[in-house]
């Protein structure tokens, strides 16, 4: 069979890198065919790093508590990306971290300070004079937890509680969020009754108290696709509680992570109307962790939805986190320690050549990260060449015999059995030496 002698793709002149969805300096951007009709005018997200993440494992004392705080502020600034962070009061501790954040609130911090109880009239008299405009309020949902938390179970026992917590907050000037807690296995005979109970509650009250919803994917059951059968539709939850009355930006979507789909099932959420995704910041919390919001958040810039936030400023939150023995882990996207980091000889080479080949969006620009790599044995003299660029500015051919004796020598080793990636502090000296003998030559 012979060859063929033509193409059947034709050439052109210019390469055509869509700009459009991947602009040079901003992240990747949705250009829609047809834009969603139920997608919000803006959306936001809320944090949970003081509850949900302390109680997945953060060690919070006053003093870390304020310092998370504090970069939730730096991050956010005046794009609105983080309106609010719920803390606990049942600690002392809880409770100095929210009165010294409320101080910072009050004297110009972007994020408000809100709590989270459990739906109890013990538990709203706790809020009550503690000087926050709304409160979190735990109602599980489902019954797998209105059968067997409560003595006696059931949805009737479980929504009269709820009710008359509903009822102390709001007669203490508060406005209530209601945490639907395991929604994705809710029956929807639970859902939308107490919902509208709790909106004709508090139809007697000023305008500033409508209470708010969170969808609570408690076990990370959801899924994003529109056509599956409630209770698991993501979509389809906030297109019926937006049905029942609860305009979009009422409502807040709080997922977590155990079948992976917890970004996915933002978005789809968003998509479908919700305006609010609450989550934490690099994704501390139980099990396999909350929503991160710096993940979301990067798709709600693509969607022109918020502005975006300053993703520098994430790399001190996560330094903070390493010294609290807390770091994310090294293939955690955007952050962690491997996240831009190669070992291929080919995409060293491409990322010589042209570095957007291999990279998702402006990395150092964007995050403040290098595009980095790791020499193996795979990483060839292209690895070789992106290191001693990265490092010393020097551009060294393949030819330089300094460097074909460097790449010799780690092959050397790796053919001897090494089976650890060098970095860059293990030959730093050698190939220093390298590009100063380059730029000698005037090669």
């Amino acid at each position: 069979m012979t060859a063929p002698t033509s193409s059947p793709v034709p050439d052109v002149l210019q390469p055509e890198l869509f700009p459009s969805s991947f602009p040079p300096h901003a992240f990747p951007q949705v250009v829609w065919d047809e834009r969603p009709s139920t997608l919000p005018p803006r959306a936001w997200t809320t944090e949970t790093t003081h509850r949900d993440g302390q109680q997945g494992g953060l060690p919070l004392t006053t003093e870390v508590g304020l310092a998370i705080y504090e970069h939730m502020g730096t991050f956010s600034g005046t794009t609105g990306a983080i309106r609010q962070a719920e803390f606990f009061v049942y600690r002392p501790a809880d409770r100095a971290m929210l009165e010294r954040a409320l101080e910072r609130w009050r004297g110009g911090h972007p994020v408000e300070p809100t709590t989270w109880i459990r739906a109890t009239r013990k538990d709203a008299d706790l809020v009550a004079g503690l000087g926050v405009r709304e409160t979190g309020m735990l109602a599980s949902a489902s019954d797998y937890h209105t059968f067997h938390k409560f003595t006696p179970g059931g949805r009737a026992q479980a929504a009269r509680t709820y009710l008359d917590a509903v009822q102390a907050v709001l007669d203490a000037g508060l406005r209530p969020r209601l945490h639907l807690e395991d929604a994705t296995r809710a029956p929807r005979d639970f859902i939308l009754p107490f919902v509208e109970a709790v909106q004709v509650l508090a139809a007697a009250y000023p305008s500033t108290q409508a209470p708010r919803f969170r969808i609570c994917d408690t076990m990370g059951l959801g899924v994003p696709w529109e056509g599956a059968a409630w209770p698991r539709s993501v979509p389809g939850q906030v297109r019926t509680l937006i049905g029942a009355g609860i305009p979009g930006e009422r409502l807040e979507f709080h997922p977590h992570n155990d079948t992976h789909l917890v970004v996915a099932n933002c978005v789809a959420a968003v998509l479908a109307g919700c305006a609010a995704i609450n989550g934490t910041l690099l994704g501390k919390g139980e099990r396999t962790g909350n929503a991160p919001l710096e993940g979301v958040l990067l798709h709600l810039t693509g969607l022109g939805l918020v502005d975006a936030p300053d993703f520098t400023a994430l790399n001190d939150l996560a330094a903070l986190y390493d010294s609290l023995g807390q770091g994310v882990p090294a293939k955690y996207p955007l952050y962690g320690r491997d996240a831009h980091r190669t070992r291929a000889g080919i995409h060293a080479d491409g990322l010589n050549k042209f570095w957007p080949m291999y990279a998702p969006f402006d990395v150092p620009r964007l995050l403040g990260r290098p595009l980095d790599l790791s020499l193996t044995k795979d990483s060839g003299l292209a690895g070789l060449i992106f290191l001693i660029r990265q490092h010393t500015g020097a551009t060294v051919s393949k030819t330089a015999p300094g460097l074909i004796t460097l790449h010799d020598q780690l092959n050397a080793e790796f053919d001897a059995g090494r089976q650890t990636a060098v970095e860059w502090e293990e030959i730093a000296e050698r190939a220093r030496a390298v590009a100063a003998a380059v730029v000698a030559s005037g090669e």
